[in-house]
């Protein structure tokens, strides 16, 4: 039994992070401390001033633990892992998981590459973005390719030796084939550090060099040579156009500005490179409410970079912030270099910073409905649901169906719904081993008697089977709720159970719960949610019984032919494709399949046109019910 005030004095005055646990020992909130003994006891102390949130989170509490670290910037990197591990409940949440491309030069190769890539790491390469707008990113990448005639090949090249014969490439004139010695290394550097030229801004070079050349192919008459000399220069020059310039600075930077409505909060990036924009990005924050902006920045600022390996020189806050010195280390510390954080008011960068704050303005206004919307059909319809039933709030659903084909191939589904919204890593789906015929209810204590025995042997992980659920739903009434309550009541359990009762139509009309059916309005976003659940748990059962149809299908169909083993089915299958290409070939035809032979060929042809083929009833079809 957790003694809460034993368990306060026992707090080491050191630094860590400390997790804060609810009834069902669910962590509800994480959070860092230069000292956890006297971070920790403020939130039990009489007249504490925390916000309204807190005061609701601490009300929970239960339980809490520790992590000691060695010092605070230890602390704070566990913190932020640990927040994005568990998604505590009161903790301010990122909730965007973007992944933005770049450009990848493999400056350490001896003839370099560039790339595309969504990560990036800690080597020897350079990297160029992160880019907002792929399809220019692409653009611009297959252009400096083209123009400069880079390789895209993972060969290793070593100068003075060839390698094979030149690929299409060259022969298309988009590579100068270095592999062949076709170009020096010295003049393939050169047009390599072109490209580097134009992806960071310093077009004149290029642009004159290019003059120079197009110069030199007119007085030599080859017009078309000069043609796409010309077209490049063009090319280069638009794309320079489109990175507009933020500052008389070279300096990379990232400019951070929010805007706040109750409990959502959008965050605007601006991405700064080399003193030129290279894009923008917005980032949505939940459980903002009654926060100060100083924290929901630093909160922020921590989950963001945690996973963004181009951390910029400098960062524009809107507002000083917490942890400053620590949080600067930090970034510094990945970055491999001193990085500043900053908050301008007045000048050039004052600018720059108003104008971010009014666009992530203009992108919460744009979305206030949309985000009203969202949360009504999913955490709005998991309270109605909640409110409906008379139960505490409920966060995890889980619904489970069974499909068979007159019994079958029988199976069942397990679908996980997490604050209105699938959570589709933790659906599970299970082959009925002891149930013989269609029996639906024998078939779902089965299925709900092995994900229990998982969940309670896996209770050390935290997700999964190990996760139990607020409230199971039933597709069926009384009878299949009465099926999960023996299940629950037999592994000692006591989670709501709730069943969908149908109407002549087989429409869900109502919730049967505690012995009572409880009528629902069907234009409730609640009624919605349980619909889209109850489709949901249909989809993901059927599609596994048919895919567990359709290779029963060619296994009774091949397998039970004599000489016909694994290999041999699927070469089979590999080479005609289909039963029904199978079962209309030739016997010379089915020979040629690799491993057949002439006698194997003819018990193939034979067996699809015997009776035995007949009785079995199988064809090539899928015809799901």
């Amino acid at each position: 039994m957790f003694n809460l005030e034993e368990e306060l004095k026992k707090l080491p005055d050191n630094p860590g992070v400390y997790l804060m646990h609810d009834a069902s020992d669910a962590i509800i909130y994480v959070g860092k401390a230069i000292s956890l003994k006297n971070r920790v006891r403020q939130y039990f102390q009489p007249g504490r001033n925390v916000s309204p949130k807190i005061e609701r989170m601490i009300s929970q509490i239960a339980s809490f633990e520790y992590i000691i670290t060695d010092s605070e910037a230890t602390a704070l990197v566990l913190e932020c892992n640990l927040i994005k591990e568990h998604s505590p409940k009161y903790n301010t949440m990122l909730k965007d998981d973007k992944s933005y491309p770049y450009i990848k030069a493999t400056i350490q190769e001896p003839y370099p590459r560039l790339l595309f890539t969504h990560k990036r790491k800690r080597d020897a390469a350079r990297y160029f973005g992160p880019y907002t707008n792929i399809s220019a990113m692409k653009e611009t990448l297959d252009f400096l390719i083209k123009t400069f005639s880079l390789r895209t090949c993972n060969k290793k090249l070593t100068e003075g030796v060839t390698d094979g014969r030149p690929c299409l490439y060259y022969h298309i004139n988009r590579c100068s084939a270095p592999c062949q010695g076709y170009i020096s290394r010295e003049e393939y550097l050169k047009n390599f550090e072109n490209a580097i030229a134009v992806l960071s801004g310093n077009v004149k070079t290029v642009i004159n060099d290019l003059k120079e050349k197009m110069s030199e192919a007119s007085s030599r008459m080859d017009f078309e040579k000069a043609a796409v000399y010309r077209d490049s220069i063009a090319n280069i020059q638009r794309i320079s156009e489109k990175q507009k310039a933020s500052g008389n600075g070279d300096e990379d930077r990232d400019v951070i500005a929010m805007a706040v409505s109750d409990d959502e909060a959008v965050v605007q990036v601006f991405f700064i490179r080399a003193g030129k924009m290279i894009g923008r990005e917005h980032h949505y924050l939940t459980g903002v409410y009654g926060e100060k902006e100083e924290d929901v920045i630093a909160s922020f600022v921590k989950q963001y970079y945690a996973d963004t390996p181009d951390i910029p020189k400098e960062l524009m806050l809107p507002c000083e912030i917490a942890d400053a010195g620590i949080i600067s280390e930090w970034l510094s510390s990945k970055r491999g270099r001193r990085v500043y954080l900053k908050t301008p008011k007045i000048g050039e960068k004052g600018k720059l910073m108003e104008l971010a704050k009014k666009n992530a303005e203009l992108v919460l206004m744009q979305d206030a409905e949309r985000i009203r919307k969202e949360q009504e059909r999913t955490t709005g319809a998991m309270h109605e649901l909640s409110e409906c039933l008379g139960l505490p709030d409920i966060t995890r659903v889980e619904s489970y169906d069974i499909s068979n084909t007159n019994g079958f191939e029988s199976v069942g589904s397990m679908v996980v719904f997490e604050n209105g919204k699938p959570r589709k890593h933790d659906y599970r789906k299970f082959r009925i081993r002891t149930v013989k015929g269609p029996d639906d209810y024998a078939s779902m204590k089965e299925v709900l008697t092995r994900r229990l025995e998982h969940g309670l042997r896996d209770m050390e992980k935290n997700s999964g089977f190990a996760v139990f659920p607020d409230i199971i739903l039933m597709d069926g009434g009384r009878g299949q709720v009465n099926i999960a309550l023996s299940v629950l009541n037999e592994f000692g359990l006591d989670i709501p159970v709730c069943g969908m009762v149908k109407d002549n139509n087989h429409r869900t009309r109502g919730l049967y719960y505690n012995g009572e059916e409880i009528p629902i309005k069907v234009t409730s976003e609640c009624f919605k949610l349980i619909t889209r659940i109850q489709d949901e748990t249909h989809r993901f059962a059927i599609e596994y019984h048919r895919s567990l149809r359709s290779k029963e299908q060619v296994r009774s169909v091949l397998d039970d032919i004599k000489g016909i083993g694994p290999q041999r089915r699927r070469a089979l299958m590999q080479y005609f494709k289909s039963l029904e290409r199978i079962r209309d070939a030739s016997i010379e035809e089915l020979s040629q399949v690799e491993g057949m032979n002439m006698a194997v060929a003819k018990q193939v042809y034979e067996f699809f046109r015997s009776d035995v083929h007949d009785k079995n009833g199988i064809t090539g079809e899928d015809n799901d019910t």
